[in-house]
């Protein structure tokens, strides 16, 4: 019923946004289309517009226009390029839509087709996007990550959060940088209710650039991804301000002869969002963050910029009653816990970096950037709770039924956790082309120093017994106090030549460099070789292949170096490990691209193969967004797989694509013996034997994703737009209680398949295109868009972990923590001039 609800809706709201629509002004006409080369290949910065009339336009990088004009009897259009020839076409009012696509005919044998391919190719595995065009992207976390998983390799299991996996990696293991600057995250998160906002403004974003594997060697000392972000520099005054039902941001950028500077304030509360949980209680969450970047010119040589950014996350929550039911038709089960007492965190970070840029010369660039991140954690919980476990008997016409009680107990969760951390860094970088070569080169210095104090512990009593049982006293279900500082430094450095050349078989590019890293906490020097080569041949066809390998380090941080010990009573403690060292993986990364065009639309179809071999991991298992390690070398891995992703405009104009992604990711513990219990064919324990865990399933292998992101407009209206995510993809596996002393536990259960649909429906009001626009209330606004959002859109049931309850029969229960239902989401965006 829920799911034919929803479906009427969206077609009453579509039914209304045409009938709004057609009300407009019948004689203006939409002409759009391609103008395209004699080897069907776009053509850009084609000139196109109305004879003896000031209104016209230039293509995209894919050949696309699209002009609207009023007409009366009739008009010229004309299509002119230099080294083409012009050509002019008269339409007539007939039709309110027009489509238009013109073939140009080289006429200048100085611009051959060659040229125009090299602009359009990716030449690397670093892919590059517009964050622009999908600002409108329906989503649950309010920052631009929420794109990128989209992409392919990429996965996110829980809307919550804004991490994301790459290629059966962690989240740890994804590198962010903000104009060269790495940028960093709090490190006590362990739900995606306590995350806040992302570091990147996505109002600030001019550019994003993003590897899932296979990336050069400039790039820092992380295994699975790296994502490169670039801010805008304004040219003249510009301003957005944006709110909605999880939260609000506003924007503001100008541009002096010398100054430019950015300000951006968001804010973000998801208690409207959480009210969709299973735990029903009072859901206080605000996170706040502010962030500026300045640049100021001395002269055509030298510059001065600062990127400053201060976030403050508060997550209160008081709990109140929860009630999960789960299980199969037949062995149904009811899970049912009555709360008391309440959750404090809170996450500061501050971040500044100050950068000196000089050039010069034309063809050289160096920088020294001065940067400083520090973070200032807390964790404080009391929670105590009830629960009760029965029998729920379910029927095909019936309701479901209460059965028998299965288990019931209590338990107390108690956590005062603090962290302190501050990491500080100077370096130089520098860039320089010569000739067909492209050198690049950096140094850095960075001091890293960590305070850290962890409290916590469980209590548990089940049907009336505590556990786990004692004879002389009660013991905790889990506890881990312990008190560390860490003080360490490290210093990195890389240089890497990129060379282009062409023969008579096609156009040519090959990156080679060696990256250094130093770090004396455990006096570890590290050398990473990485190279990849690209080829654009000269085909009748069009496509583009490119290759890649590396050798990958990635030195830890403070959470890797965390190892648990516990004594002969069950208390846990933390140690540093002075002697562990960087994980390693070889990296070996194939794909091309192959371009076509259907009706004229430019298409995209992308295959990527990859194989990682990783040595001297630290072993972990994840509960929600918290990764807990090892904190030993314990384990090899490897990770296989093949990307497929169609990319293209299905409507003229605006991009779509289609992904899939199939992988294996396995890991083998250095020690995986354990004793397995032997039975008969009645059931009776009649011995046992030492036996080996073998190859496992990685706590982030998913073998299969499908996602999706669909854009559509109303051909005869483009302002009434439709967005449309898919994400389907492979369940997550998780260990069971006391995995560390029962191997066979460790990744045992996989939870089912994640399934998201988010819809969104748009409309943008422009300045000088729509009457609304000319009353006086909006003479200060140059476009104003609407979005109606209906999130997860069909209600999937999507499991984020497992809570673990034992029964009368001793029995271990996993009972599912379930993500967020459907929700709608209001959203206005207000670009102002």
């Amino acid at each position: 019923m829920k799911i034919v609800v929803q479906t009427a809706f969206i077609l009453l709201l579509l039914l209304f946004s045409y009938c709004v629509q057609t009300l407009e002004a019948q004689t203006k006409v939409r002409i759009y289309g391609y103008v395209i080369d004699a080897n069907n290949r776009g053509l850009d910065l084609v000139n196109v517009a109305f004879e003896n009339t000031p209104i016209g336009t230039s293509t995209n990088k894919n050949g696309y226009y699209e002009l609207t004009a009023e007409i009366k009897d009739s008009l010229t259009i004309v299509y002119s390029s230099v080294g083409y020839s012009t050509i002019k076409h008269t339409i007539y009012p007939v039709q309110k839509t027009l489509n238009i696509t013109v073939e140009l005919t080289a006429i200048a044998t100085e611009i051959t087709t060659v040229e125009v391919i090299a602009q359009h190719r990716q030449l690397s595995t670093l892919e590059t996007v517009d964050p622009l065009k999908y600002r409108l992207m329906p989503n649950t976390s309010g920052g631009i990550e929420s794109l990128f998983i989209t992409f392919t390799g990429v996965s996110s299991t829980n809307e919550l959060s804004s991490q994301y996996n790459v290629r059966g990696g962690n989240f740890d293991e994804n590198i962010v940088y903000v104009n060269g600057i790495e940028v960093y995250r709090p490190l006590l998160i362990r739900a995606g209710q306590q995350e806040g906002l992302s570091f990147i403004n996505q109002d600030m974003v001019e550019q994003v650039s993003f590897s899932s594997g296979g990336y050069d060697a400039q790039y820092g000392d992380k295994m699975s991804s790296v994502l490169d972000i670039k801010y805008k520099t304004p040219e003249r005054f510009e301003s957005t301000i944006s709110a909605s039902l999880l939260g609000a941001s506003a924007y503001i950028g100008s541009a002096g002869k010398r100054l430019t500077q950015m300000h951006g304030i968001r804010y973000k509360t998801s208690a409207y969002l959480l009210g969709t949980l299973d735990t029903g209680g009072e859901y206080n969450p605000s996170f706040f963050d502010y962030q500026t970047y300045l640049t100021y010119r001395f002269s055509p040589e030298w510059e001065l910029s600062f990127l400053g950014n201060y976030a403050q996350n508060d997550y209160r929550f008081i709990p109140q009653s929860r009630e999960t039911s789960f299980g199969t038709f037949q062995m149904g089960r009811r899970f049912i816990v009555y709360f008391s007492g309440q959750e404090k965190d809170a996450f500061r970070t501050a971040f500044g970096s100050l950068t000196l840029n000089y050039k010069p010369k034309e063809k050289l660039k160096l920088s020294l950037p001065v940067s400083v991140f520090h973070t200032n954690e807390s964790e404080t919980y009391d929670i105590s709770g009830e629960y009760i476990l029965r029998d729920r008997k379910k029927t095909v016409d019936a309701e479901p039924e209460e059965g028998v009680v299965f288990g019931t107990g209590k338990y107390h969760e108690h956590a005062r956790n603090r962290l302190k951390g501050t990491v500080v860094s100077i370096g130089h970088a520098g860039e320089s082309q010569v000739n067909a070569g492209h050198f690049k080169w950096g140094v850095g210095i960075q001091t890293e120093i960590f305070r850290d104090k962890i409290n916590e512990w469980e209590w548990r009593d089940s049907v009336g017994f505590s556990t786990p049982s004692g004879r002389d006293a009660v013991r905790l279900y889990n506890n881990l106090k312990s008190k560390e500082e860490m003080k360490a430094w490290r210093i990195m450095a890389y240089f890497q030549d990129t060379y282009k050349w062409e023969n008579a078989s096609g156009r040519w590019s090959a990156t080679a460099g060696l990256r250094g890293n130093y770090w004396n906490y455990n006096n570890e020097l590290l050398l990473s070789p990485r190279a990849s080569v690209s080829f654009v041949p000269y085909w009748e066809k069009d496509f583009a292949f490119r290759a890649a390998a590396g050798l990958y380090y990635q030195s830890p941080f403070y959470k890797e170096l965390r190892m648990i010990e516990t004594d002969e009573l069950g208390n846990s403690s933390v140690r540093l490990n002075k002697d562990i060292k960087a994980q390693r993986s070889l990296h070996l990364v194939i794909g091309g691209d192959h371009y076509f065009r259907i009706y004229g639309r430019p298409f995209k179809f992308t295959t990527e193969a990859y194989l990682k071999l990783a040595d001297r991991v630290i072993s972990y298992t994840t509960d929600n967004v918290q990764i807990r390690y090892s904190g030993q070398n314990d384990a090899k891995a490897y990770t296989t797989g093949i990307d497929f992703k169609l990319f293209g405009e299905l409507v003229p104009g605006i991009d779509s694509w289609i992904n899939l992604s199939l992988m294996s990711s396995k890991e083998k513990l250095h020690n995986d013996i354990y004793t397995k219990t032997i039975f008969d064919d009645k059931g009776n324990i009649t011995g046992t034997e030492t036996a080996h865990l073998g190859w496992i399933s990685r706590p982030s292998e998913q073998r299969y994703v499908f996602s999706m992101f669909i854009q559509d407009y109303f051909p005869t209206n483009p302002k009434y737009r439709v967005h449309l995510r898919v994400i389907f993809s492979d369940g997550l596996v998780h260990s069971a209680p006391d995995h560390e002393t029962h191997l066979q536990f460790r990744s045992a259960l996989r939870s089912r398949g994640y399934k998201r649909i988010d819809i969104g429906t748009s409309r943008v009001f422009s300045s000088g295109k729509d009457r609304l626009m000319d009353r006086p209330l909006f003479r200060h606004a140059e476009n104003i868009w609407l979005n109606l959002e209906i999130l997860n859109l069909f209600n999937f049931r999507n499991v984020n972990s497992y809570y673990w309850v034992s029964d009368i029969y001793n029995q271990q229960n996993a009972v599912p923590n379930y993500l967020t239902g459907i929700l709608f989401n209001f959203r206005i965006m207000v670009d102002l001039k």
